[in-house]
């Protein structure tokens, strides 16, 4: 008997490629959430479905206010995303409407359901390659441009650079099965930064590598703030900073010969 069940639709890549955007992502996305949904219901005996959402359904807007803080009330603009088609902009669409689309059905369906909506993911890995959330955040020491690239325009589309370590993550989803009270959407975001703050952290904290410094189009104060409190309010807390969470993916990116010192 399963009472439980975590629903996640993930596409492997933050930055991904497709030709038809509608079809290969955004279809895909708001199906397979369908899909699952409606096997917990014939299942008769899930209690509750943890879904886990997306920081780019939430924090997408063309607003040019600055301090702005997101709460689980924001929705990412899709107008705005469709009108103006800014880099990758079908994986946030993508992300907002699966997890609309899980909220229908759970509503019509009389489903318990309770969204999760996570940060960029960092901190350690078990895999032997590094997962695309890793390789933004490492991009500023490893010079990869495409996915330098993909961290400059998730601050400028998002407006930050918003941080969760991976345990933390997985530490909340449990939380929020098992607490009986427990509704409606959590933000799980532990850190807001920028591209140039991250920089100045990595030059400060680890200053044998090479760190990338012209970031010219990035704010070096982020836009807005994506907003745990509703989480944090409800008895969870966050066991890790930024600095362990890099730490340790200085260490993962070590041991795979990804990164390397600078020359004597």
């Amino acid at each position: 008997m399963c009472r439980l069940v975590f629903l996640e639709k993930h596409f492997q890549a933050i930055l991904v490629f497709c030709f038809n955007i509608q079809e290969d992502m955004i279809k895909p996305a708001i199906q397979g959430v369908i899909n699952v949904l409606k096997s917990c219901l014939k299942s008769k005996s899930v209690k509750r479905v943890i879904y886990t959402s997306s920081a780019a359904a939430v924090s997408i807007n063309n607003d040019s206010r600055t301090e702005l803080v997101m709460n689980e009330e924001n929705w990412t603009d899709i107008k705005f995303l469709r009108e103006e088609k800014p880099f990758n902009w079908g994986y946030p669409i993508s992300k907002m409407l699966a997890e609309k689309t899980a909220w229908e059905f759970a509503e019509e369906n009389k489903i318990d359901l309770v969204t999760v909506i996570p940060a960029l993911i960092a901190g350690n890995s078990l895999l032997s390659d590094p997962p695309s959330s890793l390789s933004l955040s490492m991009s500023l020491i490893t010079g990869k441009e495409m996915h330098v690239t993909g961290l400059k325009e998730m601050q400028k589309l998002s407006g930050s650079i918003s941080f969760v370590h991976v345990d933390d993550l997985a530490r909340a989803h449990l939380f929020l099965a098992e607490k009986e009270t427990a509704s409606g959407r959590y933000i799980c975001c532990a850190y807001n930064t920028s591209v140039p703050e991250i920089a100045d952290l990595l030059r400060q904290r680890y200053p044998k590598y090479n760190v990338l410094s012209e970031f010219e189009e990035c704010l070096l104060i982020p836009k807005l703030t994506l907003s745990s409190e509703k989480l944090i309010n409800g008895g969870f807390r966050f066991e890790y900073g930024i600095n362990e969470m890099y730490d340790q993916m200085i260490e993962y990116f070590e041991s795979k010969g990804l990164i390397k010192a600078k020359e004597p």
